[in-house]
């Protein structure tokens, strides 16, 4: 930084178009200008790589080999830097903005298999605290209490993944200019207008010229460069890949006065968040000045590390395309041609035995519908679990869907598939990571006072669980339904992380497909009222299982128990009656302890209406994200900004009223009137296909 007195530099129209006859005209254009002007400061700065001094570091911003990285894969964080001192943008006493020149190179990194989000954005703020700023869709941008206020002295460049409805946001990929509120005054699609394009230097196209614009993808790894100019209250934003000439024409050209948004010091840097979506956003350089706008030719922008990701081609086996059928000497071939194309590995027999101590009984950790589960240590001290099942009774089509399934997936809230084996006589074996925690079921229903979980705990861990679902709805090649969503069925982490396992019901298709009519699968108590009547699976049928999961892990009470009312019309009643608090788990109140009442009473809204009897009326898991996303950050009365139509049909009495639980939902005895041809049933709880 060096002091000096602001050069004054006149727009060069002025100059152009003015023609002074002497140089007292002149004198007396410029008094005004020049009584108001004080000395400043200049701030120019070129950082090509970061150290600690060259920023000032907030929540989970790090630097690391010189880049700047502002969050990691942890949820719902925020990470901030700024120049560690404030730099004038205005004159003081006036109206005046000084004008500013940036530009900085980024790459939004997402993490193998897992949906990324949120994006990043260039900010001018007044203040440096995160401590009362939201993540996730809010970026660490707003607060709890500013947003759409014309006090606030908010300026950000916003580059967004994640589309917000309540931000009326264009997609799930685009820029935007924010003046207090992330509801954007102005937003283009995330790309640039190449030099040779016959629109570079006009504005208003035709939807052939439009053809010309190049559309980039924020998080894909790739390293993009950001030019952003301010003067004479007009803002211009640009951005190519790394290495390419600034295009001519900017992305964002907007008419915006800062004088009553700036105050006469700023901080300015970068900020960005975490929610269930998590991804890396880094800042690899960075420059900015107030007097020099050429400064950005000093970034270096070739040799800089990349970030993509190798693609992990989609193999379609035999046994994936015949869905998984289970015919003799057929089924013999096409597992050759699978076991050559599947990840996860062949793990030999004499490992797992080995590991198992000859599946000794003292290993047995679980019993299965078609086989037991045993803990193992490898040889490394590495612990497994393996789950031994029996081609009887449907084992094998319970083998193939979770290779076909789970052995593809890879997620952090999904538990891992390490690797397979097939014996003779029919034996199979499939080896996970071990959960040191076990299961959701046993710390809600059956452990002592000291190991059960939270009510701040459950709801961390249904979070897990959300975001499982909706990357596989949303985030693979295909879309995958588990179908036998509940408590026992997720599994807890040496960290208490919620992680989704047992996939031997999961049915994989193709985005956009209806299944087809199968038979009725899934437990007791979390099947949809459609798939009980036409065996029918699909995403929504997904959604119902997590809604009385969602019920079920905050009440504390099983969704059928005998001489008990179904857990889903209890907890109806009971909003109807404005006494949903009245649902928490007992236990939780017993032992006083301290929790949000508005999050509680929100969790179980959202589980009722996941649960809807009617499933047009159930929202995808997207929405259920966004919801625990902004339930996890926002009080009770701003509530409605989250997802206004949704939250609205979460609090809605009507949407209940012409649908009675008794009426709506499948009785034990429908169950058994479908059991002749459709399925089997267990009434250990468990309704699968053979298990």
């Amino acid at each position: 930084m060096k002091n000096t007195f602001l050069s004054l530099s006149l727009p060069a129209s002025w100059i152009e178009m003015k023609k002074f006859n002497n140089k007292l005209d002149l004198v007396l254009l410029l008094l005004p200008i020049i009584l108001f002007l004080q000395p400043i400061s200049a701030i120019d700065f070129v950082f090509n790589g970061f150290n600690s001094s060259s920023v000032s570091l907030y929540g989970s911003a790090i630097i690391e080999s010189r880049i700047l990285t502002l969050t990691n894969q942890t949820s719902f964080q925020i990470g901030r830097a700024l120049y560690p001192t404030k730099i004038p943008t205005k004159a003081p006493n006036s109206s005046f903005v000084y004008p500013f020149s940036t530009s900085f190179i980024f790459a939004m990194v997402p993490y193998k298999n897992v949906l990324p989000g949120h994006g990043l954005a260039f900010l001018f703020v007044p203040f440096t605290s995160i401590q009362s700023s939201i993540s996730a869709q809010y970026l660490g941008f707003l607060n709890r209490t500013n947003g759409n206020r014309s006090d606030d002295h908010l300026l950000g460049i916003e580059f967004d993944v994640f589309a917000n409805e309540e931000f009326s946001d264009m997609n799930d990929n685009h820029v935007g200019i924010d003046v207090n509120t992330l509801t954007s005054i102005k937003a283009a699609d995330a790309g640039y207008w190449p030099d040779n394009s016959r629109s570079s230097s006009n504005e208003n196209t035709s939807d052939e010229d439009s053809n010309s614009f190049k559309e980039q993808d924020l998080n894909n790894g790739k390293n993009y460069q950001v030019w952003i100019d301010y003067e004479d209250s007009i803002i211009n934003v640009t951005m190519a890949p790394a290495g390419m000439k600034r295009p001519t024409r900017p992305l964002l050209n907007v008419s915006l006065n800062l004088s009553d948004v700036f105050e006469d010091e700023m901080y300015v840097g970068f900020t960005s968040s975490t929610g269930l979506l998590v991804e890396n956003h880094k800042i690899l350089a960075w420059s900015f000045s107030n007097s020099n706008f050429s400064l950005s030719e000093r970034l270096i922008t070739t040799g800089l590390p990349s970030f993509v990701l190798p693609k992990d081609p989609f193999y379609r086996s035999k046994v994936f395309i015949a869905g998984a059928t289970v015919g003799g000497v057929l089924l013999r071939e096409e597992m050759e041609d699978w076991e050559l194309e599947y990840w996860p590995h062949q793990v030999r027999y004499q490992e797992i035995e080995a590991a198992t101590k000859g599946f000794s009984e003292e290993n047995v950790i679980g019993i299965g519908g078609n086989g037991k589960v045993y803990k193992g240590v490898l040889p490394g001290g590495t612990e497994i679990a393996v789950k031994r099942i029996s081609h009887e009774n449907d084992g094998m089509r319970e083998f193939l869907a979770e290779i076909s399934s789970l052995g593809r997936l890879k997620h952090r809230s999904l538990v891992g598939l390490r690797g397979w084996c097939k014996r003779e006589r029919g034996v199979f074996m499939l080896v996970y990571d071990y959960m040191e925690n076990g299961s959701l079921e046993k710390r809600v229903f059956d452990c002592d006072e000291s190991k059960m979980l939270s009510c701040e705990e459950r709801i961390r861990i249904l979070k897990d669980v959300a975001s499982a679902l909706l990357y596989l709805h949303e985030g693979w090649d295909s879309q995958v339904l588990h179908r036998d969503i509940k408590a026992s069925n997720v599994l807890l982490d040496k960290d208490m992380n919620g992680r989704l396992g047992d996939f031997g019901l999961a049915r994989v298709h193709g985005h956009g497909q209806v299944p087809s009519t199968t038979r009725v699968v899934g437990t007791i108590g979390y099947m949809a009222p459609e798939v009980v009547r036409s065996g029918r699976a699909s995403a929504r049928t997904d959604v119902f299982g997590f809604g009385v999961l969602i019920l079920e892990v905050m009440c504390g009470r099983r969704p059928i128990e005998e001489g008990q009312p179904p857990l889903l019309e209890s907890v109806w009643q009971l909003m109807m009656q404005g006494q949903s608090l009245y649902a928490l788990d007992e236990r939780l109140k017993a032992r006083g302890e301290q929790f949000d009442e508005g999050e509680v009473e929100r969790m179980l809204h959202l589980g009722l209406l996941c649960a809807y009897p009617d499933s047009k009326g159930r929202p995808t898991m997207r929405q259920v994200v966004k919801v625990m996303e902004g339930n996890n950050e926002l009080s009770e009365i701003e509530s409605e900004d989250l997802d206004a139509c949704l939250l609205q049909q979460m609090k809605s009495t009507d949407l209940w009223s012409s649908h009675s639980s008794h009426g709506s939902h499948p009785t034990f005895d429908e169950i058994r009137r479908h059991h002749s041809s459709s399925m089997s049933l267990s009434w250990s709880n468990t309704t699968v296909e053979g298990r």
